[in-house]
């Protein structure tokens, strides 16, 4: 199985179309999203091309192919422009070799471990920074931000296959 792994993307249609546009020359079987899609968030800058509904046009495009789980400036309101199931705290993956935890990351996180089984993997969104590190028992993912990156990174994404995880600029 192949994924490709995104997180906070915050309105920005400029990159949920680079984004996209990754996703079609990627060919992942799924591109699973770590929450905060639509909305920007008080904490941050509008991001370039603040569309929200152009965003929701775009993911909505890829709906059957999406996993997504619930950001902290996801809402209710949000579900309702989208096609696919947001509002879920987290979703568990098998990627073929790992158990894979994902969530945004206000919850659990690198702060805040879950117990799960040595080996399994955290996958979160919500620093904006990307991450790639043992914590405890796990080994802690995070893809960085599509829109609004953090920490002197790049606009980011991950790509899985095979048990192996690629970060990847947009």
């Amino acid at each position: 199985m192949k994924l490709m792994i995104a997180s906070d993307i915050h309105g920005s249609a400029y990159w949920c179309e680079k984004m996209t546009e990754r996703f079609h020359e990627e060919k992942p079987d799924r591109l699973l999203l770590l929450g905060d899609l639509l909305y920007h968030g008080p904490r941050n800058d509008l991001p370039r091309d603040y569309a929200p509904k152009r965003v929701a046009e775009l993911l909505n495009s890829l709906a059957d192919r999406i996993l997504c789980v619930r950001g902290n400036c996801d809402s209710e309101v949000d579900q309702m422009m989208l096609d696919f199931p947001i509002l879920s705290d987290y979703c568990l993956v098998y990627d073929g070799v790992h158990e894979i935890l994902a969530t945004h990351g206000h919850g659990y996180g690198p702060d805040k471990l879950p117990r799960l089984p040595d080996g399994s993997i955290l996958l979160c969104g919500h620093t904006h920074i990307p991450a790639d590190r043992q914590e405890g028992n796990l080994r802690y993912l995070n893809p960085g931000s599509v829109s609004i990156p953090k920490g002197g990174s790049s606009n980011g994404y991950l790509i899985c296959r095979d048990g192996s995880f690629e970060a990847r600029t947009l």
